[in-house]
């Protein structure tokens, strides 16, 4: 019975007219390729059959065409935080169109992160895609010291001249929900920060702040209290601020899960949304619109995020110059704080 012969690269690149080089440079994910070109050799690819022998090409390259994807929350949030799903899934999409292989990695104990950093020691992955980053984590500094190409979702506190990065705008995404607010005509603005140790925390904090200010008015302490982007402390943010401001009348919010949590706690005080108090949340994962009322939102694009981030690491991990990107985000208006 014949067996028929293993697919080429030489195959592939007869099949789609470029050169043997041409083929080489779309499988290792490197510039210079046009996007028509990149289009032949993956069809050329599907219709060849062709696959990579990945412990060959480990033994040619020195890389083993793995990427980590490291969160460093706890593993719940993986499933409960709908970012993090998004960004997972829009990273997996994008290392696969570049034939690289995906691993999970989650590091919020000592013990993970010990056995995070001696797999990365071990050579296991050629980069990392480093989510949710605290300022202060001693991982940080063990990440640095590993010397291994990495890219952070949101700037890395005290490291960005360090570490690659791709953030949204999220101070201006703050300043623009915070304006919004101010020109339906209310005065008494809360905010429900995000933690103080991320840039995302700090950033929308700033861009409330910068609205305020440029209207004249006064930023009152009372009226800012922090979170840590998580469901659970939204409600007994809400029911705090309160109680310190009972004449607040309109709160951003600075994620999602815990304007989802305020929106009850303003109900069950007696407060309807939004005639006595406007919410604002942050993100448009998903959650926003399944809200009673659907929730107002700054809508970051995690989908380019994702594919930003990859891009950008296959470059650092190819010898380009770190570099950080910004990316715009919008302001989606719905029921709980209408135009």
């Amino acid at each position: 019975m014949s067996s028929r012969k293993r697919p080429t690269i030489r195959d592939v690149a007869r099949e789609a007219g470029v050169s043997y080089a041409t083929v080489s440079r779309v499988l290792n994910g490197r510039d210079w390729v046009s996007p028509e070109a990149v289009r032949s050799v993956r069809d050329a690819i599907s219709r060849t059959g062709y696959t990579t022998n990945q412990h060959a090409r480990s033994l040619a390259t020195g890389r083993s065409g793995s990427i980590a994807f490291l969160l460093t929350e706890p593993q719940h949030l993986l499933f409960e935080d709908p970012n993090f799903s998004v960004l997972l899934r829009g990273v997996a999409q994008a290392l696969s169109d570049r034939e690289l292989t995906l691993i999970l990695m989650i590091a919020s104990t000592p013990e993970e992160r010990s056995r995070t950093i001696a797999f990365l020691n071990g050579g296991h992955v050629d980069g990392v895609l480093l989510v949710s980053p605290h300022s202060g984590d001693p991982l940080l500094q063990q990440l640095v010291q590993a010397q291994v190409p990495i890219v952070a979702c949101g700037r890395v506190l005290g490291l960005e001249d360090l570490m690659s990065s791709v953030s949204a705008d999220d101070r201006a995404g703050a300043r623009s929900a915070t304006e919004h607010l101010i020109a339906a005509g209310r005065r008494r603005i809360a905010t429900i920060t995000g933690p103080l140790d991320t840039s995302g925390g700090v950033d929308r904090l700033a861009g409330y702040t910068d609205a305020l200010m440029a209207h004249g008015l006064p930023i009152d302490q009372d009226l800012i209290i922090h979170g840590d982007w998580t469901r659970e402390t939204g409600a007994p943010r809400m029911r705090t601020l309160l109680e310190r401001a009972p004449d607040v009348d309109a709160v951003f919010v600075a994620s999602d899960s815990m304007a989802a949590a305020v929106l009850p706690v303003l109900r069950d005080a007696g407060r309807s949304v939004p005639g006595d108090v406007r919410v604002v949340g942050f993100d448009d994962s998903g959650l926003a619109a399944t809200t009673e009322p659907p929730l107002s939102t700054v809508r970051q694009p995690l989908e380019r995020i994702s594919e930003e981030m990859v891009r950008l690491l296959v470059d650092v991990i190819n010898g380009r110059t770190p570099l950080s990107i910004t990316v715009p985000t919008s302001l989606v208006l719905r029921s709980s704080s209408p135009a």
